[in-house]
């Protein structure tokens, strides 16, 4: 397994150490809750136990064109004024004016967040002939000058792609990703978390290929518990990107839900162990919104603290 080459420091939110070395970034994502008991359920439960775990940073996404910004907001700002974790609010541009983009950014930095997920977002769902708003933005290119524009100090990440790069592609430099993903460096953005994947090539696949274009912002990998089959299957519905088969046909086989779970975190272990030995600065876990599978993978791979940051 190749192994991709160290990118030169930008601004990823991290940490150090207890041993005072620089070690991989620990970083979790929520949605907001959707209904009364998903807010209980994260309220009480989730965002506590994810915040003792210290990670470097949570991120919270909301819907397509700004839908469930505002719960979004809450929780960003709960993350904010009640945990000692950096919050990292995601920030679309599709549909939005430019002075409804900046209002909004003024909201959250009102709020003690210096953190932003910066991304161009899709259409609303189901929306078949769909219009860019007249005085809004097209890219997330110019989503992270706006942030920026704003306050120079912000960190800003962005995403990255790694399904965009067929294992055969010709040429990295005609993909459509990694030149946006270009354009987004060139902008500012300080580094880029991945969509899901579930193959250690993928990964090294697509970081060799952003390296050829010019692209040295850290590219955190986005990862998801493997735990659950048929959360995994709902997830490549709705990304596009194929689970393999050995990984849904090991956990159909276990006889129950505890051997699934046993086999989906040695998988994912696995997973994890070899991205950080390819070179990746971290690992930025897709939580759905469930704390104990998260945690299992971290204390499986050795990444969580032996003492966590209680909450404030």
């Amino acid at each position: 397994m190749s192994t991709v080459p160290a990118p030169p420091p930008a601004a990823l939110p991290s940490r150090l150490r207890a041993s005072g070395e620089l070690g991989p970034t620990v970083s979790f994502e929520l949605y907001p809750p959707r209904s009364p008991g998903a807010a209980e359920r994260l309220w009480q439960r989730t965002l506590p136990a994810l915040a003792e775990a210290a990670p470097d940073f949570l991120s919270v996404t909301y819907g397509a064109s700004g839908s469930s910004r505002e719960t979004s907001r809450e929780v960003v700002r709960w993350v904010a004024e009640h945990t000692a974790v950096r919050p990292v609010a995601h920030l679309t541009c599709i549909g939005s004016p430019r002075d409804e983009l900046r209002e909004v950014a003024r909201g959250f930095l009102a709020d003690g967040v210096q953190d932003f997920l910066a991304l161009r977002g899709d259409p609303p769902a189901g929306t078949i002939t769909w219009t860019p708003h007249p005085e809004g933005l097209q890219r997330a290119s110019e989503l992270v000058e706006l942030l920026l524009d704003a306050d120079p100090r912000l960190g800003v990440g962005v995403a990255a792609t790694p399904s965009c790069l067929a294992p055969d592609a010709p040429d990295a430099a005609t993909c459509g990703d990694l030149l946006a993903l270009r354009a987004k460096q060139d902008a500012g953005a300080g580094y880029a978390i991945t969509q899901v994947f579930f193959e250690v090539e993928s990964y090294t696949r697509y970081v060799a290929a952003a390296r050829a274009v010019g692209v040295h912002l850290p590219l955190v990998p986005g990862l998801v518990p493997l735990t659950d089959p048929n959360r995994l299957r709902r997830l490549e519905e709705i990304s596009g990107v194929p689970v393999p088969g050995r990984i849904l046909a090991a956990l159909d086989a276990e006889p129950d839900e505890a051997h699934r779970e046993a086999a989906g975190l040695a998988m994912g272990a696995e997973l994890v162990d070899a991205v950080l030995a390819a070179g990746a600065p971290g690992v930025h876990l897709y939580t759905f919104n469930q704390a104990p599978a998260s945690l299992a993978l971290l204390d499986r791979t050795g990444l969580r603290p032996a003492t966590g940051r209680p909450a404030l």
